[in-house]
């Protein structure tokens, strides 16, 4: 069968013409150049405008200061509070057989040396019974006198045969019992003395006179309690209360400075006695700062102490840089892409330079140092480069 005898002439012609096919292509050449142009459009707009809006989005970011603390020595001080007291209190009480007062020599706030009368007690019965043992010394010497007198004279007589050994040993034996009820009268009067000299409230140690409770005409014994109460050598102490940690950290004879409340007295101490148990419920010790005297020193009052226990390499910040909330506090630091990211540290001592932190920085960190509340964790910020804290 011939297969062309039967396609019409005309469609022949049509296909074998150029321009014909040059116009059935057209529209695709039109489609391909508006799709490349769409797409360089695009690239061009995002690498514009784009780029534009980067920089416009990170030109709307807070500008914060920062700054890389590095690390200082610093000398860890250790604040506490405790009470005043006295280092060595002495109480002083009735000695003797006691009686009524007859005179008061000192006050509270008065200074006494050891040995010195404080108050002295009515002695007039006491005087008498030390007046008739001194008469029965007298008799006991007079009667001693005579029995030697008479022991030598019949000494004298033996030889010659008028007395007798016997007789000798009789008068020897009454010299002796003499002696020796001379010996038990003086011994009865010392005692006496003894006791009537121990009426006296005296001071035993030289101190600073604390508490007074006795008065003229009171009558005092033995279980009147105290009377006196002394601060030997007038020297103090603060019984500073510490946590465990920092009882670790000190030792004794380590500088403190003591301020009183209610005054500005800055008085220098040392620690002279770390307490050797903690309290159970509290979890707290006493370390024991002595104190020489000083009238703004009064036992049972406040007073605040600065420990100093040692120094140590450590960032130190301004306050403005931290931040406390639930979880402790913290600091925000600026990464490499200028994002704020949340540090968690420990803060220790302040001191003139600022707050020293003790864990969580190594000090190359770029540390926002205002403005730090107002931040959020990955949030993008401008720094601004601050070579020292404190500095514009």
């Amino acid at each position: 069968m011939n297969y062309e005898s039967t396609i019409p002439s005309d469609e022949i012609t049509i296909m074998d013409d150029p321009v014909q096919r040059a116009a059935n292509r057209r529209p695709l050449i039109i489609a391909a150049a508006v799709t490349v142009a769409l797409l360089l459009a695009y690239i061009g707009y995002n690498y514009f405008f784009g780029a534009a809006g980067d920089e416009e989005a990170a030109s709307q970011a807070p500008m914060v200061t920062v700054m890389a603390p590095g690390k200082q020595q610093v000398t860890r001080t250790i604040n506490a509070t405790g009470t005043l007291a006295a280092r060595r209190e002495i109480p002083v009480s009735v000695v003797g057989e006691g009686g009524r007062v007859t005179n008061v020599y000192v006050d509270a706030g008065d200074w006494v040396r050891q040995g010195q009368i404080m108050a002295s007690i009515d002695r007039s019965v006491q005087f008498q019974q030390a007046a008739s043992l001194e008469a029965s010394v007298g008799v006991s010497r007079a009667d001693l006198n005579l029995a030697q007198a008479n022991l030598d004279r019949a000494t004298q007589l033996v030889e010659r045969g008028f007395i007798s050994k016997a007789d000798i040993d009789r008068l020897t034996a009454t010299r002796d019992s003499a002696a020796a009820r001379l010996r038990v009268s003086q011994a009865q009067l010392n005692e006496t003395r003894a006791r009537n000299n121990r009426l006296n409230i005296v001071a035993p140690k030289t101190g600073f006179v604390l508490q007074r409770n006795v008065e003229p005409g009171q009558t005092v014994t033995q279980g009147s309690g105290v009377l006196f109460l002394l601060a030997q050598n007038g020297e103090m102490e603060l019984q500073a209360q510490l946590g465990e940690s920092d009882l670790a950290n000190i030792s004794v004879g380590i500088s403190t400075q003591v301020t009183p409340v209610g005054t500005d007295k800055v008085l220098t101490g040392q620690v002279w006695q770390i307490s050797p148990v903690i309290d159970p419920q509290s979890r707290q010790g006493i370390a024991r700062i002595s104190l020489g005297y000083d009238s703004a020193l009064r036992p049972g009052g406040f007073a605040s102490a600065r420990i100093k226990s040692g120094t140590s390499e450590v960032a130190v910040l301004p306050e403005s840089a931290l931040q406390n909330d639930s979880k402790g506090s913290f600091v925000y630091i600026v990464g490499a892409d200028n994002k704020a990211v949340r540090r968690d540290v420990v803060i220790g001592a302040t001191t003139a330079a600022g707050i020293s932190v003790t864990s969580g920085l190594n000090g190359n960190e770029r540390v926002v140092l205002r403005a730090g509340g107002f931040l959020s964790p990955g949030e993008t910020v401008q720094p601004k480069v601050q070579k020292k804290a404190g500095g514009g």
